[in-house]
């Protein structure tokens, strides 16, 4: 068999299955943080195979949901300025903001042209002489050294049209206030794999040493996942919590350090505010001094109102996992793909997306 189809090998499933089920006796409440794990356990029928003992909940995994509605209407007011183009990646277009989006803002008139990378959005500054690129970078470590590349490459080619507005997020600090919250009495986390190939899995030791509960990295796949569950319930059972990486093809200690030094050169720690959790200090990535020419930030004077919450939307609720999607009163009614009320069934990531595709 090759490989890549052995991590869904449905015997190597069935008998991860069994393991899981023999050794789980407790009640344990876990919580993946990446959006990419909640749309695989949806897709491959995770929840419906493991034992009753276990809870599993999807937390602030993505990045698009979890973008504060103030810096959406930030975004919508720079696309209706003379002379800027908005480059943006397609997941954003529909997000609503206070009273609109960046979809129908450009219906109006205003320039949000889609683009795949950062690199593109180079292109189209470099293309765009007498304009000025805005790029709205958005995403968790994963994104973030791509987009600080695209900035360093502009300073030093030259490029001055290009900018980035930066809605950078970091996870360590919002995986620290769920779990001071304590809304959810969490037992384990399923630490995100994409976040950790770019930080490595010693970016969450702080859960078992401060929290006293584990911290298992996984993949995507069947196997990948309920490897890692495995070794949560294990270490539950013995009351031994620790950092496990169960994607180790992928991820290591230290992670990606050229990433990790590329996004330190360009970005620092920065307060941010969260949908759903609020402001958390020291939790996003704002554009250094040194780079401020292309800090859309700095260079913009742009201010908007306090973001508005679409009334009715429980997106804070779902992305803190103290409400399931199907549990909000807009669910399928009137929020739908075609027709989002709030991030969560917008986003590819969303948890309203995932319950609505799969149930």
């Amino acid at each position: 068999m090759q490989k890549g189809k052995s991590f869904r090998d449905p015997a190597i499933v069935e008998e991860l299955k069994k393991q899981i089920w023999s050794a789980s006796k407790k009640r344990i409440k876990v919580m993946e943080f990446c959006g990419t794990h909640t749309h695989a356990i949806h897709r491959f029928g995770i929840r419906q195979i493991l034992p009753p003992t276990i809870e599993m909940f999807s937390g602030p995994g993505c990045p698009v949901c979890v973008t504060d509605n103030g810096d959406i209407d930030y975004a919508i007011a720079l696309s209706k300025t003379p002379g800027v183009i908005v480059a943006t990646f397609g997941d954003l277009l529909k997000v609503p903001g206070s009273s609109e989006s960046l979809l129908t803002s450009r219906a109006g008139g205003a320039s949000v042209t889609v683009v795949y990378s950062p690199l593109d959005a180079l292109s189209l500054a470099a293309g765009n002489p007498s304009c000025r690129v805005v790029f709205l970078g958005i995403g968790f470590e994963t994104t973030a050294p791509a987009v600080a590349a695209s900035i360093a490459e502009a300073r030093a080619s030259g490029l001055s049209n290009y900018s980035v507005l930066s809605m950078h997020k970091l996870t360590p600090p919002a995986m620290r206030a769920i779990l001071d919250s304590r809304e959810i009495d969490l037992d384990a986390i399923l630490c995100p794999g994409h976040v950790s190939t770019v930080t490595g899995s010693e970016a969450w030791r702080f859960v078992p040493d401060h929290y006293h509960i584990p911290a298992v990295v996984a993949g995507f796949e069947p196997v990948d996942i309920l490897l890692a569950v495995r070794e949560i319930v294990r270490q539950c059972e013995a009351v031994s919590p620790r950092i496990a990486n169960a994607y180790p093809r992928s991820v290591t200690p230290s992670g990606n350090i050229p990433a990790r030094k590329m996004m330190e050169e360009v970005f620092e720690a920065a307060p941010a505010k969260w949908r759903g959790l609020g402001a958390i200090p020291g939790s996003g990535l704002a554009i250094r001094e040194g780079f401020a020419q292309h800090d859309a930030r700095r260079l913009f004077d742009i201010e908007v109102p306090e973001g508005l919450v679409p009334d009715g939307c429980n997106c804070g609720e779902i992305i803190r996992g103290v409400m399931k999607p199907d549990e909000c009163p807009l669910f399928k009614v009137i929020c739908t793909p075609s027709h989002p009320v709030g991030p969560c069934m917008v986003s590819s990531e969303g948890s309203c997306s995932a319950y609505y595709l799969y149930g």
